[in-house]
């Protein structure tokens, strides 16, 4: 159903009476136009978030067993050289991190939940690094769609620290920044989905082993 505040323009055929001006029409016409109605409203409802955890197999596979997370896409951010390859990315020379663009639906799941898993899901007092992937491609990054979101991946990020330190780890490394001025490039298709091709391929992920806390 579409989400609040967003009105199809013609209730679906199945259910209530058709508006006049449709009565009589074609009811493949109708049905199309109310999936139109609806796609419209899904892509209304809709965020974008964009997360560096190192090796961006499992983050993407992580992030996309989150209900409410409509989409995944991975690539590079965070660099100056444009239309990166991964071979390029691997030399440490594009300024680029592997990145995880997370869509999702803020009706069904927050940013607050996907930053939990962002923190718990890889160590983030790693210094470009990631379990045996070393370099800057595969340090911690938050990439910010707005200011709400900077906000929020903040003060999570201070809570977060509270667990660490009490637990005598070492100060969170993250970089958290505005998406505004980077361009997201997505990798190359192999790349895409890549543990849903391949269930038993590489996922190197070294958590801290700490859980986000509560309150």
């Amino acid at each position: 159903m579409p989400s609040a505040g967003i009105e199809p323009a013609h209730p679906p055929p199945e259910g209530g009476a058709l508006s006049p001006e449709l009565r009589g029409r074609d009811k493949r016409v109708v049905r199309e136009l109310y999936r139109y109605c609806q796609d419209r409203a899904v892509a209304n409802s809709s965020e974008i978030a964009y997360f560096a955890t190192g090796c961006f197999w499992g983050a993407e596979r992580r992030f996309w067993n989150l209900p409410g997370v409509l989409d995944t896409n991975v690539g590079y951010m965070g660099g100056t050289v444009e239309n990166p390859t991964y071979e390029m990315v691997c030399t440490g020379k594009t300024g680029h991190a592997e990145t995880v663009r997370v869509t999702f639906n803020p009706t069904e799941i927050s940013y607050q939940r996907l930053l939990v898993e962002f923190w718990t899901m890889h160590d983030p007092t790693s210094l470009n690094r990631q379990g045996g992937d070393i370099g800057s491609q595969y340090r911690s990054a938050i990439f910010t769609s707005s200011m709400n979101q900077f906000e929020v991946a903040f003060i999570s990020e201070l809570k977060y620290q509270g667990a660490l330190s009490a637990s005598g780890l070492d100060e969170i490394v993250t970089e958290i920044e505005s998406a505004d001025g980077y361009t997201y490039w997505p990798s190359e298709e192999y790349h895409q989905r890549y543990l849903e091709k391949n269930p038993n391929g590489y996922d190197c992920h070294s958590s801290t082993g700490i859980a986000f806390p509560n309150s």
